[in-house]
């Protein structure tokens, strides 16, 4: 059986981006906090990876979203260069950190994945929607921890990591930019999985 390679790739092009970014940092201890939930989900897939390997399109979705993550911890995501998309569409704030909540939406493929294939849920359509309400209570977990730090910290980091812009709505956009990415990723992994079956 041929062994694949796509995942050791994908993680050795983010071990390089992510020493890049860190040497680039605008503030190194911004850039730990945002960065502490990608090494959190690496590791993760990294350690159960001979117990259960996702297929090649979950390892590439979670990939987008950690280039996103490390591109956002570099420059803090209200500082990313981003102004052609911005402006393009008109927007008065920087908006990567939208993107950046649909890319992670994205993953509830993972989520339907690990409960198709572990048999957890009986049903393709169970196991998206499974998806799309574990991305959407994530969402909601992150924003009240955005906040929770926000306070403690009192100070610039905690403002750059929570980075609302002085947009009073940021938490339920940004919860909205993680469900619609949900949609996205649960819709992908139905018809993915759907025509596997058939086939």
């Amino acid at each position: 059986m041929k062994k694949n390679k796509l995942p050791l790739l994908l993680l050795i092009g983010l071990g390089i981006a992510t020493i890049c970014s860190y040497c680039c940092a605008w503030d190194v201890k911004v850039w730990w906090i945002e960065a502490t939930s990608m090494f959190f989900i690496v590791a993760l897939l990294a350690f159960t990876y001979k117990k259960f390997q996702f297929s090649n399109l979950a390892y590439f979705l979670i990939f987008i979203w950690c280039l996103m993550q490390i591109l956002g911890a570099c420059y803090t995501f209200e500082k990313v260069p981003f102004d052609y998309v911005n402006n393009f569409f008109g927007f008065k704030r920087n908006n990567y950190d939208r993107f950046a909540h649909f890319t992670i939406g994205v993953s509830s493929f993972l989520i339907a994945e690990f409960v198709w294939r572990k048999k957890i849920v009986k049903s393709l359509k169970w196991a998206a929607f499974f998806g799309l309400i574990f991305i959407m209570a994530l969402a909601n977990l992150w924003e009240l921890i955005e906040w929770a730090y926000a306070e403690i910290d009192g100070g610039s980091a905690g403002l750059a990591f929570l980075g609302s812009q002085g947009d009073i709505w940021d938490a339920q956009k940004d919860m909205l930019m993680d469900t619609l990415g949900a949609i996205l990723g649960s819709c992908l992994f139905y018809f993915n999985f759907k025509n596997k079956n058939k086939s």
